[in-house]
């Protein structure tokens, strides 16, 4: 069994996605916000191609996987459907399928395909041993829980099916190959299986973890991801009146207290490197990019406000928390030619690749 260490990081709460990031703790957490109707950003053609160039390289990568240690797990998870509240025991294969299915779009390019694969299984591997160790009642005796019909955490091959369609046998297949290519791989930090959060866009520089949540962790740290630009979605426009921003303020804050200048409403305080919102005086009040994007249903914490003829525009980049794997991203560095070791060692610092065995 799993080694008993914990890395400080606060749960995460349903975003994409959202990703989330992330709502954990639904296995959904890491991202509340992922984008199920994003398109690939290149063509199939070209996906295949490196595919091909980048094999030997996976292959070298995973001859070494021994010598980082070994997992053994139970092959199976116990999952609370939220909608019904029966809790299912699903294999991890199916697990890991149906978490890719529902988590990114299957028309991504395979590398990011098998990293999204290791991501969602880590996570849910975390989520196991920490149950075993510190049972949550509210969970009926399962690892963690998700929504398989609203296709939040993963989703089943027929209910899969009911959303491909025609594309069934190409998507499904495309994702199970990846998926069983992977299944026998983690990601550790000291020797313990990571938060591996992951989000849909990042704003061109995912997040450090403690300027989203409330701890800093080691491996979820800000790196590039410069892909993340020319994804589709990657700016967006929120446009509210005066009137629809103050019921918003005044319902969540009864106190506030709001300058009679409505370009005064918002004041930037402080912004990270990437450029999320720390910290955002509003009236009296001061509250954080996160809270801000909840209250306003802002696509990510990083943006700008502004307002002119009685309605407040909010510039947004990116889409999610920001922390950990930029799902566009990945997609961007596998048609660049990385395999799926280089997108996680890329987006998780410090990270070492194990052997699960079952």
């Amino acid at each position: 069994m799993f080694k008993w260490k914990i890395c400080f990081v606060c749960l995460l709460s349903l975003m994409l996605f959202t990703i989330p990031m992330l709502a954990l703790v639904g296995i959904s957490s890491p991202s509340p916000d992922v984008n199920q109707a994003g398109l690939a950003i290149s063509s199939e053609g070209q996906s295949a191609s490196i595919e091909t160039d980048t094999q030997a390289q996976e292959d070298d990568s995973l001859a070494t996987l021994a010598e980082a240690g070994v997992w053994h797990s139970d092959g199976y998870f116990q999952i609370l459907d939220e909608s019904t509240g029966k809790v299912n025991k699903v294999s991890e294969r199916d697990y890991v399928i149906g978490a890719v299915c529902a988590e990114m779009p299957p028309t991504f390019h395979t590398e990011a395909l098998k990293a999204q694969a290791v991501a969602a299984h880590t996570y849910a591997l975390r989520l196991r041993d920490q149950q075993k160790h510190s049972p949550d009642e509210s969970l009926k005796g399962a690892d963690f829980s998700a929504d398989p019909s609203n296709w939040r955490g993963y989703v089943t091959k027929q209910q899969a099916k009911g959303r491909f369609g025609d594309n069934f046998d190409l998507y499904y297949g495309k994702i199970e190959e990846a998926v069983d290519q992977v299944l026998h791989i983690g990601l550790a930090y000291d020797d313990y299986p990571i938060v591996a959060a992951y989000h849909a866009i990042s704003s061109g520089m995912t997040e450090n973890s403690e300027n989203i949540w409330t701890s800093s962790c080691d491996y979820l740290k800000s790196v590039e991801s410069s892909g993340d630009a020319i994804a589709p979605g990657y700016e967006s426009v929120v446009t509210l009146s005066k009137e629809e921003v103050q019921q918003i303020l005044i319902t969540a804050y009864p106190e506030i207290q709001l300058d009679p200048s409505e370009k005064k409403w918002f004041q930037t305080d402080s912004l990270s490197d990437s450029g999320t919102v720390l910290s955002i005086s509003i009236g009296d009040q001061t509250l954080t990019g996160s809270q801000v994007r909840n209250l306003f249903g802002l696509r990510s914490p990083n943006f700008t406000v502004s307002y002119e003829n009685g309605n407040f525009t909010f510039l947004v980049k990116g889409y999610g928390h920001g922390v950990g794997l930029s799902q566009y991203g990945a997609d961007y560095m596998a048609r660049q030619g990385s395999d799926y070791i280089e997108i996680l060692t890329h987006y998780y610092t410090g990270v070492e690749l194990v052997n699960i065995e079952f």
